[in-house]
C-alpha cells in the first residue's frame, strides 16, 4: 500500500467514525440507545465507507477529474444525492429488520435525513476533489521543474560544446604559428595542449567545477600562448586562497582570457598585460579579467565567449549571475559575479 492509499483509508475510517460518533451523541441526548441500535451505527461506518469507495472507483474509472468543471459539479451534486438516498435506504432497512418495534420516519424526517446526508457526501467530495487537485497541481509542478531542469541541462551542454571547438581552434592556431619557425617551442606547446585537453575532458562532465581547476586550465593556456608571444604577453593571477573551493561554470574564465588574447596581444604592438583576479565581496564571488586594450566601437558583447558566459550564468544562477564589460584607463575589464552558496 503506497502513501496516498494509506492516507485515503485513514481519512475514510476517521471521517466516518467521527460522523457516526456525532450521530450517537445526538441520539443519546434524547433517549437511551439500545444495543441493536449501536450495531446499526457500527454497520453504518462500513456502509458509508463502502458507498464512498465505490463512488471513488467510478470517479477514477471514468476519469471525472479530467472533465470540465461544470460536468464535475453536476456529477458531484447528482451522485451525492444518490449516495445519500442509498445510505438512508440501507440503514433504514437494517433498522427495520433488526430493531424490535421499529417505527419508520415520517416524510419530514425522511427529507431532513436525506438532505443532511447529501451535505455530508458533498463535504466528502469537497475534501476528496481538493486533494486530487492539489495532487495533480503538485505533480504538474514537479514535471514542469523536471522539464525545466532537463532543458537547462541540455542548453548548458550545448553552450559548453560551443566553447570546445572555439578553444581548440585558438590553441591549434598558436601551435601552427610555431611549427615552422620554432619547432622546439612547438613541441613544448603540444605538451601543454595535451595537458589542457586532459583537463578539458574532465571539465566537460560537470556543470560546475572548482575555481582552482579553472585557474589551472587558464595557467596552462596562458603558458601555451606565452611560448608564442614571448615577452609581449605578461600575465598575473591574483586569486584569494579562500575562494579556490568555490564552484563556477567551466570555461567561464578561460573564454574571457581567450578574448583578451584575441583582442589584445594578437592585435596590439608592444606588451599586453592580462590580470585575473578572484575574491569574495559581500555574498558574491567576484572574478575580474583585465587586459590591455580598448573596447571596439562595435558592440563588445557579441563574441561567442561573452554571450555564452552570459547565458550560462543566467541558467545556473538566475538574475544573480552576471557579467559586464567596461573600459578603464586603457584596460578592458570583464566583471563576473557568481552568488555564493
Amino acid at each position: 500500500m503506497n502513501r496516498n492509499s494509506k492516507a485515503y483509508w485513514i481519512c475514510q475510517f476517521v471521517g466516518w467514525i467521527g460522523f457516526i460518533l456525532l450521530n450517537i451523541f445526538v441520539f443519546s441526548s434524547g433517549r437511551i440507545i439500545t444495543q441493536r441500535e449501536y450495531y446499526i451505527f457500527i454497520a453504518s461506518i462500513f456502509i458509508g465507507i463502502g458507498i464512498t469507495h465505490l463512488y471513488r472507483y467510478l470517479v477514477l474509472r471514468y476519469d471525472v477529474p479530467r472533465k470540465t468543471i461544470l460536468a464535475q459539479i453536476i456529477i458531484i451534486i447528482f451522485f451525492s444525492l444518490q449516495k445519500a438516498n442509498l445510505f438512508f435506504l440501507i440503514t433504514k432497512f437494517l433498522a427495520s429488520s433488526f430493531i424490535t418495534n421499529y417505527v419508520g420516519p415520517d416524510f419530514k424526517e425522511i427529507i431532513t435525513s436525506i438532505v443532511s446526508l447529501w451535505i455530508i457526501f458533498l463535504f466528502w467530495n469537497l475534501i476528496y476533489f481538493s486533494f486530487k487537485y492539489f495532487q495533480s497541481y503538485k505533480r504538474s509542478e514537479i514535471n514542469a521543474l523536471r522539464y525545466l531542469a532537463s532543458s537547462r541541462e541540455f542548453e548548458l551542454s550545448n553552450l559548453k560544446s560551443q566553447l570546445n571547438p572555439h578553444f581548440m581552434f585558438n590553441s591549434m592556431n598558436s601551435i601552427r604559428a610555431l611549427v615552422d619557425i620554432e619547432p622546439i617551442k612547438a613541441k613544448e606547446a603540444i605538451t601543454k595542449l595535451s595537458s589542457i585537453l586532459r583537463t578539458t575532458l574532465q571539465m566537460n562532465k560537470s556543470k560546475e567545477i572548482y575555481l582552482s581547476s579553472e585557474i589551472e586550465l587558464v595557467k596552462d593556456y596562458l603558458s601555451l600562448e606565452k611560448i608564442r608571444y614571448e615577452e609581449r604577453l605578461v600575465f598575473e593571477l591574483k586569486v584569494d586562497e579562500n575562494v579556490n573551493n568555490i564552484k563556477i561554470p567551466p570555461f567561464i574564465i578561460q573564454s574571457q582570457v581567450e578574448n583578451a588574447i584575441k583582442h589584445g596581444v594578437s592585435v596590439l604592438p608592444g606588451k599586453c598585460y592580462i590580470v585575473i583576479e578572484a575574491f569574495k565581496l559581500g555574498g558574491f564571488l567576484k572574478i575580474k579579467v583585465s587586459n590591455t586594450g580598448k573596447i571596439s566601437n562595435k558592440t563588445p558583447e557579441t563574441g561567442v565567449g561573452f554571450i555564452n558566459s552570459k547565458q550560462r550564468l543566467e541558467l545556473l544562477y538566475g538574475v544573480d549571475g552576471t557579467i559586464f564589460i567596461t573600459e578603464i584607463n586603457n584596460l578592458v575589464v570583464v566583471d563576473i559575479n557568481i552568488p555564493l552558496p
